[in-house]
């Protein structure tokens, strides 16, 4: 009977172990879900800033969504290496400000990453969590090298 309960048990320590890691992988260098929540109201437009500007990454997501979280350090990764090429947006569209864009883009669930091309055409979309070497493919169709 006692080994019996070892092993049923086992199955509720691995949940509970991948679950902390799931909420610990959205923040990156102390950030909280809190701080991540205050830079996604800030309105952003998706219009190009600059004539070198050959895409723009919009992501729709929630800063309490797990996948979403798993996809801020990618978001800040491509918004690092392709400065000046590729623009990276992100709305919350559980809050009153970002509610419009989930309308706008018709999404169905978040994340959801919707590509621009420069002349603001929608020219690829995504939804779930998207791998950066896949999402980084995405960015090479329209040039960004």
């Amino acid at each position: 009977m006692s080994k019996l309960y070892k092993i049923s048990f086992l199955p509720i320590v691995i949940i509970s172990v991948l679950i902390t890691l799931f909420l610990k992988c959205g923040t990156k260098d102390g950030q909280d879900a809190e701080e991540l929540k205050i830079k996604s109201e800030i309105p952003n437009k998706p219009e190009q800033v600059s004539e070198g500007i050959k895409v723009t990454f919009i992501e729709l997501g929630s800063v309490d969504c797990i996948p979403c979280k798993m996809m801020q350090p990618i978001m800040k990764e491509i918004e690092d290496k392709y400065k000046g090429e590729v623009k990276v947006i992100f709305y919350d569209v559980r809050t009153q400000e970002g509610k419009p864009y989930s309308k706008k883009y018709g999404i169905r669930v978040i994340p959801t990453q919707v590509f621009l091309d420069k002349d603001d055409r929608e020219y690829f979309r995504h939804e779930g969590y998207f791998p950066k070497n896949d999402l980084i493919e995405v960015l090479k169709m329209q040039g960004v090298k």
